[in-house]
């Protein structure tokens, strides 16, 4: 069995940590025989992976001099981004699509799947994290513009945050500069997840941090993923520099 991530620039020395939970929308063999019973089409959506969010990790982690960390399994096989209790780690249903392959998985499968990627992708993070000084962690994800039976979503980018909002006031401030962008604070989702990735590696230890949501028709295309991760890096510096005065 591979790796369930791939770590890219782990020898940059940046205090930067990019992260991309969503970053593959791939079954590994070990799992229903590499395939979930949904058609391709499914697969191809967000339900199954964050559409263009590894591109941007990709660009960002390069413009910052920082490691990044992808994962390598859908986020239907086991959320690497929720906690091990929380209920929606294994989806049996997700956005009208019924995953056949997650509809009778008990507890020990799920044990499994954990052991198997969720445990190892987190023990990956937590080992880049701990080969820094004050790092800061920034973690891309992407969001589809509408959920189906849902009013059509109008923002472009999100920043996502609970109680530390050392990095998300400062970002949000020079996104909002741009007349042009529609930016959700703390939308389209709340940014407190009790146990989600950046809770447990960046609000309980006190790491500095934030997430951003992009919506993935706008880095659907190699070139806008490389442009948003460059238009990004500056801005998350200015903002790191603001919340060390």
């Amino acid at each position: 069995m591979t790796a369930p991530f791939h770590i890219e620039g782990s020898d940059r020395d940046s205090r930067w940590v990019v992260t991309c939970d969503h970053a593959s929308n791939r079954v590994p063999p070990e799992v229903a025989n590499g395939d979930l019973g949904l058609p391709p089409e499914d697969m191809a959506r967000h339900i199954a992976y964050d559409v263009g969010a590894a591109g941007v990790a990709r660009s960002l982690a390069a413009a910052l001099n920082a490691p990044v960390i992808l994962s390598d399994f859908s986020r239907l096989v086991i959320d690497p981004n929720r906690g091990e209790d929380d209920p929606t780690l294994l989806m049996k249903i997700y956005d009208g699509s019924i995953i056949p392959a997650n509809r009778h998985a008990e507890a020990a499968e799920i044990e499994r799947r954990l052991d198997l990627f969720h445990r190892p992708y987190h023990r990956a993070l937590e080992g880049l994290l701990a080969a820094r000084t004050d790092p800061v962690i920034v973690s891309i994800h992407s969001f589809t513009r509408q959920l189906r039976g849902h009013a059509a979503r109008p923002w472009h980018v999100g920043v996502l945050y609970a109680g530390d909002t050392r990095l998300a006031l400062p970002l949000l401030a020079r996104l909002n500069d741009d007349p042009d962008l529609c930016v959700g604070d703390n939308a389209p989702y709340s940014g407190h997840l009790p146990n989600d990735a950046l809770d447990r590696h960046g609000v309980q230890p006190g790491r500095p941090h934030v997430l951003i949501e992009l919506r993935n028709d706008l880095i659907a295309q190699e070139a806008d993923q490389v442009a948003w991760g460059a238009r990004l890096a500056p801005m998350l510096d200015a903002a790191l520099k603001i919340s060390e005065v």
